[in-house]
């Protein structure tokens, strides 16, 4: 099995092409409705969900905004298929069961340097060595060596067959020397991408301008005006007054305020799931949890909490993947036990507008069903370590299953496993952690997302976690811009091709 990695809220994504898309040659869906565009000369003004938590860290939070805004990139990026594809590396064989090889294309970073081999060893080893550690590498032991003009070895301490797709992470960015002359290193001149940051103030504005030597060839916009706007109708207000030209991660309550044409709906790898606690408490009991499977109707919360801009829960990974698409196996299930007067305790934080909601329905399901359910709304934050204790019976929680690595197994592992660092369940079953181990074992990307399914079967067979929705993400995009980029993995948003 591959080593457990730590998954933060933030990653609580593919899709066939959507119409009124086109594929990148980054494989990500790009925008192409909406006027007639520009010359492509003007300046984009973004607004944004998440203002930066640590001063642009590639290492944290805020690695995925840095992507989003067309910042940072790293040696691969994920395709329409799930499978790692060329960005910094033009190509990469494997060497052994632990040795990989990359080769670098003819690139620059924003400062001038040439990016070779031993700048991209460099930064790969201190990612490793971070602490925190970026958490697409929590758990690996990784090695960096430049191996000739253009190439860079990898080594892994033990077999892990998916680390192309883990080096797509925002985490593992390739930022030259000059960005590590301090503790914390400085993305700002030093990354690859097609926009260099600039001036920022605090955590409330940012200034991108165009980088003119990008390896991918001039963007089309001349820069970037970013505001970070926390408040989701405040976003969409900006919008709306043409205060901002793209206003990302929309709330369902504002999309029908917008006019139709500037509303882009992405399906993501995001679910939202009920974690049932199986290590103490009632739903110890396999007949208890299945009691709550019954009881929970996933289509409610699709029609009704989100207002159809989500799809119901049919497993842990969603139909925004391609590969997971398709019928689902009913895993043979206990039957439900009779309930009465059941008393549990359901917690759920508030950082996502709709998760509250969620769990007052879920609330009032299960009251329905004989529970008698107290409910606990946090922040986040302060939420956390207790569902990680196993101090409710159940929790509603949104996981994006493919952010970190764009790893099904490694989210697999780190979520149900009997070892996993972010098991919400805190499930341990033979059966689970033998499904995820096959799985860890399949070198090849379709055959690993194959077996992943194989066990999401086993998992769902044991009623840990009852699938309510898999999210849609609104974007507000103006009328004359083009070319944004619709990326269900929430990790891209303006590229090269933006503009308007």
């Amino acid at each position: 099995m591959p080593p457990v990695r730590r998954r933060t809220a933030a990653a609580l994504l593919l899709v066939p092409l959507l119409a009124g898309c086109f594929a990148s040659p980054n494989g990500t869906a790009y925008d192409a409705a909406g006027g007639s565009g520009g010359g492509g000369s003007g300046r984009l003004r973004v607004a944004m969900a998440f203002p930066p938590a640590e001063n642009f860290s590639p290492y944290g939070a805020d690695a995925t905004l840095l992507s989003r805004l067309g910042v940072t990139e790293g040696l691969t990026r994920l395709d329409g298929n799930g499978s790692a594809s060329p960005a910094l590396a033009e190509s990469w064989t494997r060497e052994g069961s632990r040795g990989w090889l990359f080769t670098l294309r003819e690139a620059e970073f924003q400062d001038g340097t040439a990016v070779t081999p031993k700048a991209v060893a460099d930064a790969l080893t201190r990612a490793a060595h971070a602490d925190p550690v970026p958490a697409a590498l929590s758990g690996v032991k990784l090695t960096a060596k430049p191996a000739g003009e253009r190439r860079v070895r990898l080594t892994t301490s033990a077999a892990y067959p998916a680390l192309p797709l883990t080096l797509s992470s925002p985490g593992l960015a390739i930022l030259s020397p000059k960005a590590y002359k301090k503790a914390t290193p400085d993305p700002a001149g030093t990354a690859t991408g097609p926009f260099v940051l600039g001036r920022s103030t605090g955590a409330t504005r940012a200034t991108l301008n165009r980088f003119d030597g990008y390896w991918g060839g001039l963007a089309h916009a001349s820069g970037i005006d970013v505001r970070f706007i926390a408040d989701g109708t405040a976003r969409t207000n900006a919008l709306r007054t043409g205060d901002a030209d793209i206003a990302e991660a929309v709330p369902v309550s504002q999309a029908a305020t917008l006019d139709k044409p500037t509303v882009r709906e992405v399906p993501t790898a995001r679910t939202t799931g009920l974690f049932l606690n199986t290590r103490s408490g009632p739903f110890a009991d396999p007949k208890v949890r299945a009691a709550v499977r019954e009881a929970v109707k996933p289509g409610v919360f699709a029609r009704g909490v989100y207002e159809g801009h989500a799809d119901p829960g049919q497993g842990v990974f969603g139909p925004a993947l391609s590969w997971a698409t398709g019928t689902h196996p009913t895993p043979d299930r206990p039957s439900a036990a009779r309930v009465e007067n059941t008393s549990i305790t359901l917690g759920t934080y508030d950082n996502r507008p709709e998760l509250p909601e969620a769990a007052q329905v879920v609330q009032q399901q299960l009251e329905k069903a004989g529970f008698d359910v107290k409910l606990e709304v946090r922040e986040y934050s302060r939420l956390e370590a207790d569902a990680l204790a196993g101090r409710f019976d159940a929790v509603v929680a949104a996981r994006n299953t493919m952010l970190d690595t764009g790893d099904p197994v490694s989210y697999l592992a780190s979520d149900f496993t009997c070892h996993g660092s972010y098991n919400l369940a805190g499930l341990c079953d033979k059966a689970v952690d033998r499904a995820v181990a096959v799985a860890d074992s399949r070198a090849d990307t379709a055959e690993r997302q194959s077996a992943s399914l194989a066990a999401q079967t086993a998992i769902l067979r044991t009623d840990a976690v009852v699938p309510l929705v898999h999210q849609r993400i609104i974007h507000g995009v103006g009328s004359s811009v083009r070319g944004v980029e619709l990326d269900p993995y929430e990790r891209a948003l303006v590229g090269a091709g933006t503009h308007r």
